[in-house]
């Protein structure tokens, strides 16, 4: 299912430990970020990954993007966006923004269009994931957490 769901935005102040010696944020960190981004949209979404890795599923990266556009510094507000572009029992795919933000607009939320996203686009990229066992073997998430299912598939649903 290829889908055009509602964005989450979480805010993050870019710290002087992430920025190297040209003074903007090392590129490794918009990784993270995408991760944070991820984990912060399963959580308002109504779980966490600590409970979804008790339930013995696994979440791990198996192909990721990233485009740098702009560069943030430090001290900057930024918001990671994320949503889900492609969704099934055995894989998910999240689309990100790093957007550099006014403090108006430096905060958490759901965002229904593009369009609607607060700041300036810096980076963008996305990751894709498929849902296996804790002996890294392919599981269904409609099987394993049905629960999860339900809220992951009515948000990535949300805008289609």
């Amino acid at each position: 299912m290829a889908g055009q769901s509602k964005w989450f935005a979480h805010p993050l102040r870019v710290r002087y430990q992430e920025t190297d010696q040209m003074g903007v944020v090392f590129h490794g960190n918009y990784l993270t970020w995408f991760e944070i981004g991820r984990t912060e949209l399963i959580r308002a979404a109504g779980t966490d990954y600590k409970t979804i890795e008790r339930s013995g599923l696994l979440l791990p990266v198996v192909d990721l993007t990233c485009s740098y556009g702009l560069p943030a510094r430090y001290d900057d507000k930024v918001v990671v966006c994320t949503r889900i572009s492609e969704f099934s029992p055995v894989r998910i795919a999240f689309e990100s923004q790093v957007r550099r933000t006014e403090e108006q607009d430096w905060q958490a939320g759901w965002y229904e269009q593009e369009q609607l996203l607060p700041g300036e686009k810096l980076t963008s990229g996305g990751t894709r994931h498929v849902w296996v066992n804790e002996k890294f073997r392919p599981a269904r998430l409609d099987k394993g957490m049905p629960e999860l299912y339900a809220l992951l598939q009515a948000i990535a649903q949300e805008g289609d």
